[in-house]
């Protein structure tokens, strides 16, 4: 057989070629998604460059505005009490923050020794000053002083002098003050800033008249009555009171010698007189029978200086109530001849129909609250709630009727 090829051979068979794989060829974004993209990266460079720029241009973050503070000192006739008011941002009370101190004797006790009225009122600045946050924050924060019936008991000179002693103490303490800042109030803007006080604090102010509350209030030399009276009233006797929209016609009074104390002191002055006392001994029938205490006796005339005392005498009880409480009302109807108005009540002063409730305080509540007795009662159902003291109270009927009418 023939075989093709060179030199007799096979004829070869041609190699495969290898080709390299072809590389797949990327999508070209589309123009809308470039958009997309670019819109973001912007905004976002946008935002980093706006957030800088405010950081940079406005002013650092404030502090919370410091509580600002208001100090009165009330010069009562048995102590003196300090106040610090609190007043937040929106300019209402910060009760969480305001604070009370009470020092004793009160200030009229210093009429023998008047220099020594300022040195009392030291230990309450400094509550004061700690309260409100030192030195710094006293001297922009003003300080008042109100003395009540203590001093208005007292003569002129020895008044004014016991309250120079103070001006002098305000006046180094660092604090506000201007003289005409510490003064002698009346009685009857005692009671209205009671009655103000008290409807402020009832949610009765800036509505109907009749539905606001009457204070009654019993201090340690004087008592005070105020309320809402539709009486023509004497000028004397009556303040306008004007909150928001509404006026009220206020009865005011402030019957001095009818406080507590003051009242004990006229009470025993008058047992003295009626010859109820025999070799310094005064028997009394509004203490209980077999009490006996020592205790000095201030005369009341015009004037009293508080240091002319009278010597001590011993109340020895009696526990007679028929007799006590007529030795009261006789004691209570004191002057009632000098009366220059159509009625009088209670010695020359006059009272007109009481109307409304009312809110009997200070003294009337440490006394309620000893008898634990409830805090809301009819005063014509006064002799009815004391009746069945006899069986429902453990103190004898006489020691408890006779406390709450001397006291």
């Amino acid at each position: 057989t023939h075989r093709g090829g060179v030199g007799g051979g096979r004829t070869p068979h041609p190699r495969p070629t290898m080709r390299e794989p072809t590389k797949p060829l990327s999508p070209r974004p589309s123009r809308g998604r470039c958009r997309l993209c670019g819109l973001c990266l912007g905004s976002a460079l946008l935002a980093i460059v706006v957030s800088t720029l405010a950081h940079l241009l406005s002013p650092p973050p404030q502090p919370a505005p410091s509580p600002s503070f208001s100090v009165v000192i009330d010069g009562g006739s048995t102590g003196t009490r300090a106040h610090v008011f609190s007043l937040g941002p929106d300019g209402r009370p910060d009760l969480a923050r305001s604070a009370v101190m009470r020092v004793s004797p009160g200030l009229s006790s210093f009429a023998a020794d008047t220099a020594r009225a300022g040195e009392s009122l030291r230990p309450l600045l400094e509550f004061a000053k700690d309260k409100v946050g030192g030195e710094g924050a006293a001297a922009a924060t003003e300080v008042r002083l109100m003395a009540t019936a203590g001093l208005r008991l007292l003569e002129e000179s020895v008044r004014e002098a016991i309250l120079v002693s103070c001006r002098n103490a305000l006046r180094a303490s660092g604090f506000r003050f201007e003289d005409s800042w510490a003064k002698v109030i009346p009685g009857s803007d005692e009671g209205v800033y009671a009655w103000v006080a008290a409807n402020y604090a009832m949610g009765t102010l800036g509505g109907d008249p009749h539905k606001t509350i009457g204070i009654i209030e019993l201090g340690g030399a004087s008592a005070q009555l105020t309320f809402v009276s539709d009486e023509v009233l004497p000028l004397e006797l009556s303040t306008n009171f004007t909150f928001g929209e509404t006026t009220y016609t206020l009865y005011s009074n402030s019957f001095l010698n009818f406080g507590q104390n003051a009242a004990q002191d006229s009470y025993r002055e008058m047992l003295k007189s009626r010859g109820s006392s025999k070799n310094g001994t005064l028997v009394d029938p509004c203490a209980p029978k077999g009490f006996s205490h020592k205790r000095k006796v201030l005369a009341r005339t015009g004037g009293a200086s508080r240091s002319n005392l009278e010597n001590q005498y011993v109340d020895n009880g009696s526990g007679n109530y028929k007799e006590c409480r007529s030795s009261s009302l006789m004691m209570m109807q004191e002057g009632k001849e000098r009366c220059e108005y159509q009625r009088c009540h209670l010695g020359s002063n006059f009272v007109p129909e009481l109307l409304g409730h009312f809110l009997a305080t200070e003294n009337f509540y440490f006394t309620s609250k000893v008898h634990c007795m409830f805090s809301f009662f009819s005063l014509g159902k006064y002799h009815s709630f004391l009746r069945p003291l006899l069986t429902i109270h453990p103190l004898p009927v006489l020691w408890t009727r006779s406390v709450f009418i001397a006291l």
